[in-house]
């Protein structure tokens, strides 16, 4: 059985944010990033649902910089077998469509049995 999770790099959520000036996002200026709480309760569920299947394999993958890899690493130290860094250079381009996009493209290439998602 192959599971695809997929994983979000957030904010960390014991850190109060703070908006810019402008009002355009968020001031990430020192703020350390981690994966989505949701995101891990679905990592442990697919590594569940492996042992329950005698084997297989999980794939996590995220969208997003070059610095996501950091997530990726948190996926594959909880277990997953395999990650995929789908590289996106301007975050700020990256909205629900583009991700919808994406997700559908790596699941078109990866065939996985199962897919989850954190919230």
């Amino acid at each position: 059985m192959k599971i695809l999770v997929a994983v979000k790099r957030v904010p960390d959520t014991t850190v109060k944010l703070k908006l810019k000036p402008d009002g355009a996002g968020v001031v990430t200026d020192g703020v350390n990033f981690e994966v989505n709480p949701f995101d891990v309760i679905a990592v442990e569920e697919a590594l569940r649902q492996k042992e329950k299947a005698g084997g297989g394999e999980v794939v996590v993958m995220t969208i997003g910089l070059k610095e996501a890899t950091q997530q990726l690493r948190h996926g594959l130290a909880m277990g997953a077998d395999r990650g995929i860094l789908v590289v996106n250079d301007d975050d700020n381009a990256v909205d629900a469509d583009v991700v919808a996009r994406t997700l559908k493209a790596v699941v078109d290439k990866e065939q996985p049995n199962l897919v989850l998602l954190g919230k």
